[in-house]
C-alpha cells in the first residue's frame, strides 16, 4: 500500500509547503519574531497579465543578450531531474495523509533546530525517485528488445546468405572440377603434340641440310656463271682486237654492235631525252666513282613509249561522272588503320597495308581475302605491286623495304639502308628496280637483281613523304615535308626539276596517265595541278582545312580523288574544278585508288575499313 501511494505521489508530482501558521499561545515557550520578507519581482496584488507579459519579455531579452555559443552550449546540456529533499518528502507525505498535528510538531521542531544551528543541512539527503528509475529500466528494456529483434533479423539474413554462399560454393566446386578435367585433357593433347612435333625433327633437319646444299650449289653456279661471263668478255675483246687489226674487212658481229651501242650511249646521254629532262653522263664526271656490281641491272632506254596510250586516250574520251559514285560495299580489313591501298597491274585485286604490321590481298569487288603477309616489326606505310603482278613491295616504320613473293608466300628480299621510317615505294615499269622514300630526308633506288642500293636521292631538307615512277620512264617524282616536289633521273640519282608553290608539307604527288600533269596535296588540304613541261602550277583547289593524305587521278585523267582527314573522299573534276564529297568513314581517310576502268573507287581509313564506291 505504501508503495502504491508512493507511486501515486510520484505521478501527481511532489507537494510543497505553501503556508505555515504558528499560534501565539504556543506551548513551547519560544518567542518568535516576525521577519519581513522583501520579495523581489511581482507581488500578489500586482500579479496580472501585463506584469506577466513584461516579465516574459525581460526574460527573453536577457536570454538574447547571452552569446549564441553559450546558448548553443547550454542547449546541448540535457535537463536533469532534481531529486526531492527528505524534509519536503516528509511534509508532502504528512499533508497527503492528513496528519496535521504531526506536521505541526515536525515543523516546530525542524525550524527550532534550524534556528539554534543544531540541524546539519548538508547531511540531509535526497529521496530516490523509484518511478524515474523504473521508467529508465523500462526504456532500457525496450531498447534491449529492439536490439534483440534486429539481431534476430540479422541472424535470419545471415542464415540465408550462408545458404546462398554454400550453393555458390558447390557450383564453383563443380566448375573447378570441370576446369581441372579440361586442363588435364589439354595437357594430354599438348603432350601428344610435343611427341608429334618431335617426330618431325628428323625431317626438318633433312630439309635444312638440303636447303644448305641447295644454297651451296646456287653459290657455285653463280661463281661458275661469273666465270663464264668473264670468259665471254675476254672472247669479245679478243675478237674486237682481231677485227681491228689491218687486213680484216668482215662486217661487225652482233656482240660488236652491242658494244658499239654501249660506247655511243654516253655521247647520246648529253642530249635531252624524250622525257623532257636533261640527262647526266656519270662517266664524264671526274667527281663520280662508279662501282659496277656484276649483277646490276641496266636501266631501259629513256625513249620507251607507253604501250597503253591508246587505251588511255580511249578512256579520256569518256565523260567524267563524279556524282554517280555511291558506296556499294564496306569490309573490315584490319584491326588498325589501313594506311595504303595498291591495285594489281592487270586484275581487280587490291593490296592493303595497315598499322597492325600486316598486309593483305583482296579480290574485288566481292571483298574476298586472298592472302595475308606478316613479317614487319612495325606499322606498314605503303605497298606497291610488281609490274608482273607476282610480287609486292612494302615499306614500314622498321626502316626496311620488303619484297614478297606470292607464289612462295613469304618475304624473299629485305632492303635495309634507310635510317628512319620508310613512307612509300614504287616499282619501275621494267620490274628490276624499286624506289623508296623515307623520313630520313632521302629516297633510294634499289636494284632487285644485285639486291643493293644503286642511288640515294639527296636534295630534300625534310621527310620525303611519297615517291612514284612515271610509267615506262626513268623519271621519279617525290613530295616532301619541305613543301616542294622534285623530278629525278633514276639513272643518275640527280634532281632534274623542283616545283615550288605549296605553303605546307606535301603529303602526296602523282602523275596522270599521260605523264604531262602532276597533282599534289598538302597538310592543309590544298591540291595543286602542275604542268610538267613548263614546271609551273596550273590550278589550285582548296579542299581543307583538314589535311589531304593522298591524291590520285582517275584512269581517264578527268577526275581527282583526294583522301581527306575529315573522313571524306573529295572528288574534283579537273576541267570545271567542281568538288563533291563521299561520306562514310568514321575516321580519317588515308588512301584512295581507282580501278583500271574508273568504274570503282576504293578508299581506306584509320577506322580499319575499306569502302568500295561505284
Amino acid at each position: 500500500m505504501a508503495a502504491y501511494e508512493l507511486a501515486e505521489e510520484s505521478v501527481d508530482g511532489p507537494y510543497y509547503l505553501e503556508k505555515v501558521s504558528i499560534p501565539e499561545d504556543s506551548e513551547d515557550g519560544f518567542e518568535y519574531e516576525e521577519i519581513t520578507v522583501e520579495e523581489e519581482g511581482v507581488t500578489e496584488g500586482e500579479e496580472d497579465l501585463e506584469a506577466a507579459v513584461k516579465a516574459l519579455r525581460d526574460r527573453i531579452e536577457a536570454s538574447e543578450s547571452v552569446p549564441l555559443t553559450e546558448r548553443l552550449g547550454s542547449a546541448k546540456q540535457p535537463v536533469t531531474h532534481i531529486p526531492e529533499v527528505v524534509d519536503d518528502f516528509l511534509r508532502n507525505f504528512l499533508v497527503k495523509m492528513g496528519m496535521s498535528r504531526t506536521l505541526d510538531c515536525f515543523q516546530t521542531e525542524w525550524f527550532e533546530m534550524l534556528q539554534k544551528g543544531k540541524l546539519k543541512t548538508d547531511e540531509v539527503g535526497f529521496v530516490p525517485d523509484l518511478y524515474t528509475h523504473n521508467q529508465l529500466l523500462d526504456n532500457e528494456l525496450k531498447n534491449v528488445q529492439r536490439e534483440r529483434d534486429s539481431y534476430k533479423q540479422a541472424a535470419l539474413q545471415a542464415g540465408e546468405t550462408i545458404v546462398k554462399l554454400q550453393k555458390e560454393r558447390d557450383f564453383h566446386r563443380l566448375q573447378h572440377k570441370r576446369v581441372v578435367q579440361e586442363k588435364n585433357r589439354l595437357i594430354e593433347d599438348i603432350k601428344r603434340l610435343k611427341k608429334h612435333y618431335a617426330s618431325y625433327e628428323p625431317a626438318l633437319r633433312q630439309l635444312k641440310e638440303k636447303y644448305q646444299t641447295a644454297l651451296r650449289q646456287k653459290m657455285l653456279v653463280s661463281i661458275e656463271r661469273d666465270r663464264v661471263i668473264g670468259q665471254v668478255h675476254n672472247l669479245d675483246s679478243t675478237l674486237r682486237n682481231a677485227h681491228s687489226s689491218p687486213g680484216t674487212r668482215r662486217g661487225p658481229t652482233e656482240s660488236q654492235k652491242g658494244l658499239e651501242k654501249l660506247q655511243r650511249s654516253p655521247e647520246q646521254s648529253t642530249r635531252p631525252s624524250g622525257d623532257g629532262v636533261a640527262l647526266y653522263n656519270p662517266t664524264k664526271d671526274p667527281t663520280k666513282t662508279i662501282t659496277k656490281h656484276p649483277k646490276d641491272s641496266e636501266f631501259p632506254a629513256g625513249t620507251h613509249i607507253n604501250p597503253f596510250l591508246p587505251q588511255i586516250k580511249a578512256l579520256s574520251a569518256q565523260s567524267a561522272r563524279v556524282s554517280s559514285f555511291s558506296m556499294t560495299r564496306s569490309l573490315k580489313a584490319h584491326t588498325m588503320a589501313v594506311s595504303c591501298l595498291a591495285l594489281h597491274p592487270r586484275k581487280f585485286v587490291v593490296a592493303s597495308a595497315s598499322d597492325d604490321h600486316l598486309w593483305r590481298l583482296w579480290g574485288m569487288p566481292e571483298g574476298e581475302m586472298i592472302m595475308t603477309g606478316e613479317g614487319h616489326t612495325d606499322w606498314l606505310s605503303s605497298c606497291s605491286f610488281h609490274p608482273s603482278g607476282a610480287c609486292l613491295a612494302t615499306t614500314s616504320g622498321d626502316t626496311t623495304v620488303r619484297i614478297w613473293d606470292f607464289a612462295k608466300g613469304r618475304c624473299v628480299l629485305t632492303l635495309e639502308g634507310h635510317t628512319h621510317a620508310t613512307w612509300g615505294c614504287s616499282f619501275h615499269s621494267c620490274g628490276d628496280f624499286v624506289a623508296s622514300c623515307s623520313m630520313d630526308n632521302t629516297a633510294k633506288v634499289w636494284d632487285l637483281n644485285s639486291e643493293r642500293c644503286r642511288y640515294t636521292l639527296r636534295g630534300h631538307v625534310d621527310s620525303v613523304n611519297s615517291i612514284t615512277f612515271l610509267p615506262f620512264s626513268n623519271i621519279l617524282l617525290t613530295s616532301s615535308a619541305d613543301k616542294t616536289l622534285s623530278l629525278w633521273d633514276a639513272r643518275t640519282g640527280l634532281c632534274a626539276q623542283t616545283f615550288y608553290g605549296h605553303k605546307h608539307s606535301c603529303n602526296s604527288a602523282t602523275f596522270n596517265a599521260l605523264g604531262d600533269t602532276v597533282a599534289s596535296c598538302d597538310s592543309y588540304g590544298v591540291v595543286k595541278l602542275w604542268d610538267v613541261r613548263n614546271v609551273s602550277a596550273m590550278v589550285t583547289v582548296d579542299t581543307g582545312p583538314q589535311p589531304s593524305n593522298q591524291v590520285v587521278f582517275s584512269p581517264n585523267g578527268q577526275v581527282l580523288a583526294v583522301a581527306s582527314n575529315d573522313g571524306s573522299v573529295k572528288l574534283v573534276q579537273v576541267a570545271s574544278l567542281h568538288m563533291s564529297s563521299l561520306l562514310g568513314h568514321n575516321d580519317a581517310v588515308q588512301s584512295v585508288i581507282f580501278d583500271h576502268k574508273g568504274e570503282y573507287l576504293l578508299s581506306s581509313g584509320s577506322d580499319g575499313e575499306i569502302f568500295i564506291w561505284s
